[in-house]
């Protein structure tokens, strides 16, 4: 899987299945990817939709359709625009019916309960895309964590992965030569985290991203040298703020999150 792999879940019902399947499956590589979730797709113009965006971005497509019209037409659809997917539910489905000797409805799954927790997860990731890369600073007194961190070092995913349990997550880039927001000095005391990386690891992340996009070639973003003084300098703005830091060198994002939570003394969420 590349550094800066994208994987995109469609779903005819919420998608958590398949987001939990995916998710911890993440946590056996080494390699961070962006996950987007699309659920309640109904339509084929609606799955049309996301497979045009799957092959835009070079995304792997993880599916749980059980409308086996929509489920077949993704199928097929994928293979022509070359997007590669997987059929979560397919397989189990086809096994189950031969085993029981009966049809599946295919009928999407129950909709999530409408609770308190679902409210506020609903709520905690509107906040965190709205709070995402420095975006909405005047809103950092409402996060519940803020991370810190120079660019690629899975500031995204982790607030994700955070929101997703309910969290309101503001993530803000430290870029070298630059000072921070000045509302980031004035959160109290475990609220700010750093996040750091190896530098090697750091330069072949963005080594990776540059050549993706066509833009390797001399310049600062993954010179070794340049990256090594963006660390050091985040380093000692988090230890002059007293921030605790966590290092996602070898760290799935789910075992980040699950690593600030322990360091802020948060429970986990459901």
């Amino acid at each position: 899987m590349s550094t800066n792999a994208s994987i995109f879940v469609i779903s005819d019902s919420s998608g958590n299945t398949a987001e939990r399947v995916v998710r911890a499956a993440l946590c056996q590589f080494d390699a961070a990817a962006e996950l987007r979730i699309w659920p309640r797709i109904r339509t084929i113009a609606e799955s049309d939709e996301v497979l045009a965006q799957a092959a835009r971005a070079g995304a792997l497509l993880v599916q749980t359709l059980v409308n086996p019209r929509i489920a077949e037409h993704v199928r097929v659809r994928a293979a022509e625009l070359g997007v590669v997917g997987i059929d979560l539910m397919g397989p189990v489905l086809a096994r189950l019916s031969l085993y029981l000797q009966s049809s599946p409805r295919g009928l999407p799954g129950a909709p999530e309960r409408l609770d308190d927790a679902y409210f506020r997860r609903v709520q905690a990731m509107e906040f965190t895309v709205g709070n995402d890369d420095g975006r909405g600073s005047g809103h950092l007194a409402r996060a519940d964590l803020v991370l810190v961190g120079v660019s690629r070092t899975s500031k995204t995913p982790v607030a994700t992965c955070l929101a997703s349990q309910g969290y309101r997550v503001a993530n803000v880039p430290l870029v070298y030569g630059l000072q921070p927001p000045p509302d980031l000095f004035t959160l109290p005391t475990g609220r700010v985290f750093g996040l750091t990386i190896h530098p090697r690891k750091l330069v072949a992340i963005r080594e990776a991203r540059l050549s993706a996009n066509g833009m390797l070639g001399p310049g600062e973003y993954a010179d070794h040298d340049h990256v090594y003084e963006e660390i050091r300098a985040a380093l000692d703005l988090c230890r002059r703020n007293r921030w605790p830091v966590v290092d996602v060198s070898d760290m799935a994002v789910e075992e980040t999150a699950a690593e600030l939570l322990r360091l802020a003394s948060f429970p986990r969420r459901r």
